[in-house]
């Protein structure tokens, strides 16, 4: 254990919402402070692209934000309930894929939606998958993961979301 809080990104494929999501945290946090009290991950329901990299459309518009960021793809297992305090998944399709996989209530009440957080969504609200837009929606994809990523670090940091 690493007494710091785990937290684990979820979409479908692992290559534009979470990875996004993972470094976006993980930059707010840096930004805040506290980026040592967090370690965070990404990873997908799928196994479409295992071992690939980012979308170079979210790369791109990221890197006009100042965001830069790298990785691998990698496929959502049973054992990241035993790895991560948090699953935080980007819609409901991807929360039920994950909840299908959860062995016990404890594991369930691990995991959430991002837009949950978003001051301008709910937890029903999906982040938006890009993947087959044009660039605007690359642009609203990261602004939702942007603020939900605030919203998240900030219920985390004063209490209101204990793990």
């Amino acid at each position: 254990m690493t007494g710091k809080t785990r937290i684990l990104f979820v979409c479908l494929g692992n290559i534009i919402r979470s990875p996004l999501a993972e470094h976006m945290f993980a930059h707010q946090a840096k930004l805040a402070g506290v980026g040592d009290k967090f370690e965070v991950e990404s990873a997908g329901t799928s196994s479409y692209h295992i071992g690939e990299s980012p979308d170079t459309r979210m790369r791109k518009v990221a890197s006009e934000y100042g965001l830069v960021y790298e990785g691998l793809a990698r496929q959502f297992s049973p054992i990241d309930f035993e790895r991560f305090d948090l699953i935080i998944a980007m819609d409901m399709s991807n929360k039920s894929d994950i909840l299908n996989l959860a062995s016990d209530p404890v594991d369930e009440a691990k995991v959430y939606t991002l837009r949950a957080f978003d001051p301008e969504g709910n937890s029903t609200d999906a982040v938006p998958d890009p993947y087959y837009s044009g660039v605007d929606g690359f642009h609203l994809t990261y602004k939702i993961v942007e603020r939900s990523c605030q919203r998240l670090l900030a219920a985390l940091e004063s209490g209101d979301l204990e793990v």
